[in-house]
């Protein structure tokens, strides 16, 4: 039997999520003692990866509650073209920063950060090709593997996942 009692994580998904940065962190958490699950926007119960893995959603963004999660997690792909229209992502990802909860983006999930109205302020990075909407967003994005910027953390690409879910797991022990 599975034991969870360090808390709950949300791992955002929508259609052409990257899959590597959907599936590693929600295997490494679980390994560490969480509760990770995958929270769609309801226009599906199964979504596609980038590449083509399947993934079935363990629940829709409007009938899950922020207090209920230490954590959210944003993977990239094409996945957050679709997560930054849904006014629920925005306000669960806003509410869980409000709260000082983590907020983990990589890849294009920057993305969301900046709908949400989270990246004004804030050190960040992400994939190359949001350097510009990040920075007219408010951010200060630098080129590094990762970025703790309080409670959020943000990375490039799936080569970064290692040091990505290293310090995702440091702010969750704080």
């Amino acid at each position: 039997m599975e034991n969870y009692s360090k808390g709950k994580i949300c791992i955002l998904v929508e259609q052409l999520y990257q899959d590597l940065e959907a599936w590693y962190p929600y295997y490494r958490l679980k390994e560490a003692c969480y509760e990770t699950i995958f929270v769609g926007t309801g226009s599906s119960k199964n979504y596609q990866g980038k590449h083509s893995y399947p993934l079935e959603v363990e629940a829709d963004i409007q009938d899950i509650r922020p207090e209920d999660f230490v954590g959210v997690i944003i993977p990239g792909g094409w996945a957050p073209t679709k997560l930054r229209l849904n006014k629920d992502v925005l306000n669960f990802v806003n509410k869980i920063d409000q709260k000082g909860k983590l907020v983990a983006a990589i890849c294009h999930g920057g993305w969301v950060l900046s709908s949400a109205g989270i990246a004004r302020g804030r050190i960040l990075t992400s994939y190359i090709d949001l350097k510009d909407d990040l920075i007219n967003a408010g951010a200060e994005w630098v080129d590094k593997e990762v970025v703790l910027d309080k409670n959020l953390v943000t990375s490039r690409h799936p080569n970064d996942l290692p040091a990505f879910c290293r310090t995702i797991l440091t702010v969750l022990s704080k």
